[in-house]
């Protein structure tokens, strides 16, 4: 879990960093802009006084003269650095006193002379600096250039003092997300933790152990998962146990049969024709029945190792329905049950595994003859819908009860009530019905019957 608080934390943080780092460029880039902003506004605003002094007061003279005698007039306006340039480009005045040779080919005082407000921030004598240039106009025609040059060091100190705090901010900001990320990370990693416990413990054997559901969230439907897990493998245990004793049961009682026969016609006093006669035919009959559970067993193993596959051909499905009913119909007179079966006439074909097909009904059927006592009726009935074939078998016997019912097609699973040998027919008819892409449904009232409905597909398997 250490990995998994580690990732998380670590994950949490750099979304956390990047989002204030994110913050904090845009913070000191907007603040940066506004002190430049506000800066060159204030230059603009005085420059355009002092532009708008020369046009009214001054203009009626040469802008040289203007520079020999009233140039204190432009420079009081501000504290900035004010050059004059004329139309020329050449610089005529510098408040500092130092006039460069040549022309200005600096871009905002081209803009001036176009006429235009001239902007520009660079480096001049060694130092960052702000200019605006402003044309100077006589009669509406330009005249010349007003430059205001001011330094940016103290707007550059603000700035990056402003800049600190943000940062300063930002990392307590950091450090604080970095403990409640910690936190949140803990927040699940604790009960992945038990739910870990939980399950390891029952990784080594322990059903019993249960996993503490905290929350109402994927960590708690992971741990109801976790505890209906352990509670149907204790169950499906239990069901294997049950099965086996039943299983061990049902075998042992032909295998008693078959060897105390055997041991008794090996002594010659018992040797007489009718015993023999006796004697041979129960061996025969209790072999039968235990080749039977053989084959019902290693069905059950096929099916369950998904290894069955139906081998269709075309079924007369009236056939075999009339089959089944001779089958099964001495064993209703020998045991008193009203036997009925129900289907339509011209019955057409049904391309599916007659043998399957028949172990399906067979088995069903048996339950219900099970489930029957003397004077009762189980009845078969076939119905040809529109797109499946609905095939019904009711009994009236001692019906299932309601908290049985969902269980009874599980593997394994032997009711109060039943009778069957060893609590996996239903579960291969079940799988039967699923090969064939059909449907088996059971409904019950307990004391009062039970049906059961298998719905198979006509689809491209039926041919009319």
């Amino acid at each position: 879990m250490t990995g998994i608080r580690a990732r998380l934390t670590a994950n949490f943080m750099i979304i956390i960093i990047i989002t204030v780092t994110i913050l904090e460029v845009l913070l000191i880039y907007t603040v940066r802009q506004n002190y430049y902003g506000s800066l060159e506004g204030s230059l603009t605003n005085q420059i355009k006084i002092s532009a708008d002094l020369y046009a009214k007061y001054f203009s009626d003279t040469s802008l040289q003269e203007n520079v020999l005698y009233n140039v204190d007039a432009f420079w009081n306006q501000s504290n900035a650095e004010v050059e004059i340039v004329d139309k020329d480009g050449s610089i005529v005045m510098d408040s500092l006193g130092v006039i460069p040779t040549g022309n200005a080919a600096i871009n905002d005082i081209k803009e001036a002379l176009d006429g235009n407000t001239g902007k520009w921030i660079g480096r001049l004598n060694g130092q960052k600096v702000m200019a605006v240039a402003y044309p100077l106009k006589a009669n509406n025609e330009v005249v010349g250039a007003l430059r205001f040059i001011t330094s940016l060091s103290a707007v550059d100190k603000d700035i990056q003092n402003t800049a600190y705090i943000f940062i300063s901010i930002g990392l307590a900001v950091v450090f604080i997300a970095g403990m409640i990320s910690v936190f949140l990370a803990n927040t699940i990693i604790v009960p992945l933790k038990e739910v870990t416990k939980a399950a390891q413990e029952m990784a080594s054997g322990n059903f019993q152990a249960r996993s503490k559901k905290t929350h109402e969230d994927e960590i708690g439907k992971l741990s109801d998962t976790l505890n209906y897990m352990a509670d149907e493998i204790v169950k499906k245990e239990q069901l294997k146990n049950d099965f086996i004793s039943s299983v061990s049961h049902e075998l042992r009682t032909p295998l008693t049969s078959i060897m105390g026969w055997a041991i008794t016609l090996q002594n010659e006093q018992f040797q007489q024709k009718d015993m023999l006669a006796d004697g041979l035919g129960i061996i025969a009959k209790e072999s039968e029945r235990l080749t039977l559970m053989v084959e019902e067993l290693l069905d059950f193993s096929k099916f369950v190792s998904s290894r069955v596959k139906l081998q269709k051909a075309e079924v007369n499905l009236a056939s075999l329905i009339e089959h089944i009913q001779k089958q099964l119909t001495p064993r209703a007179v020998r045991e008193n049950i009203n036997f009925t079966v129900q289907c339509p006439k011209d019955l057409p074909s049904f391309f599916t595994d007659a043998n399957r097909l028949k172990q399906l009904f067979i088995n069903v059927l048996d339950n219900a003859f099970n489930f029957t006592t003397a004077g009762g009726l189980v009845s078969f009935d076939i119905e040809m819908q529109n797109k499946e074939w609905l095939f019904t078998i009711s009994d009236t016997g001692c019906g299932i009860a309601v908290e049985e019912l969902p269980m009874v097609k599980e593997k394994f699973y032997k009711g109060k009530t039943s009778r069957s040998q060893n609590g996996i027919g239903l579960s291969i008819c079940e799988e039967i019905v699923n090969l064939m892409g059909g449907k088996l449904e059971i409904t019950s009232i307990l004391n009062q019957g039970t049906k059961v409905f298998i719905t198979l597909p006509k689809g491209e398997s039926f041919y009319a």
